[in-house]
């Protein structure tokens, strides 16, 4: 049976740290986030911010995809030429859509690197980018929620969760989260959520300072920008002219290219998407 594509935001995928196998023989294994995502593929959709060939023979490409929670590392391998070549041939910045497998590097005990195995890829718009966070955002929602009924239940299952309404997967992956992180941060994840849905509905940031700050650094890079670029450290010193504190304006840079607004074409030069 195909296993089914979450739609998950970026920071949530990366946070997660445990992995288990299916108990049949070449059973698929699955990422357990820390808010109960039992991933096994993924349905993702940002800006595609680099792309990089890292194979001798041309054939293995890995990309840069943003949300407005962070990035998500993507593999195009030797295997799916297809998709290698798709990807070879794309723009950066755009907005992609991928469907794709979860990429587990586990060099050590305890260190766990995760990314995303591409078996399809294809530029979309920014109504399909937005629609996707709205998904995304809705299915954070859920698994936060399930996350704190669970941790208000004495002794918390699979079956009182079904209980509740939600579904068998998500209740299934939120025990064993519960099991294995042992502090779940649901106010952190309920932050991102508000990011994420704040970017398209264009709702204030809880830090203002930053949020004022994203808005000047988006002018000033508007007005510096050439063709190739502006230089990171003109931009600093432009918004210090203007009374941005250098930890807020580098703050500020940080978050847009988080956001898939602006990114870096090529090291200490800045442009906007």
């Amino acid at each position: 049976m195909r296993e089914p594509s979450w739609r998950i935001f970026a920071a949530e995928y990366n946070d997660a740290n445990h992995v288990i196998h299916g108990k049949e023989e070449k059973a698929p294994k699955y990422v357990i986030t820390p808010l109960g995502a039992k991933v096994n593929r993924l349905f993702i959709v940002g800006v595609l911010t680099d792309v990089e060939n890292i194979g001798k023979e041309g054939i293995r490409w890995r990309a840069r995809i943003a949300d407005p929670t962070g990035i998500h590392n993507v593999y195009a391998e030797p295997f799916n030429p297809e998709v290698a070549t798709i990807l070879s041939d794309m723009e950066s910045p755009s907005y992609v859509a991928v469907v794709g497998k979860v990429r587990i590097y586990e060099p050590e005990e305890g260190t766990l690197y995760l990314s995303v195995r591409a078996e399809n890829i294809k530029n979309v718009d920014s109504m399909t980018r937005d629609y996707w966070i709205l998904q995304a955002s809705k299915n954070l929602k859920m698994r936060i929620d399930a996350i704190r009924d669970a941790m208000n239940m004495d002794m918390p299952s699979i079956r009182q969760l079904k209980q509740l309404g939600y579904p068998s997967r998500v209740a299934e992956g939120v025990i064993e989260a519960i099991k294995f992180y042992k502090d779940i941060d649901i106010e952190h994840y309920e932050f991102l959520l508000r990011e994420a849905l704040s970017y398209i509905t264009s709702e204030k940031k809880e830090r203002k300072d930053i949020g004022d700050a994203e808005d000047k650094m988006l002018e000033i890079i508007n007005e510096m920008q050439v063709e190739e670029g502006v230089e990171w450290d003109k931009i600093i010193e432009a918004a210090q002219k203007i009374g941005i504190e250098k930890e807020i304006a580098e703050e500020a840079i940080s978050s847009l290219m988080d956001k898939g607004i602006i990114y870096e074409p090529e090291l200490g030069k800045i442009k906007l998407v």
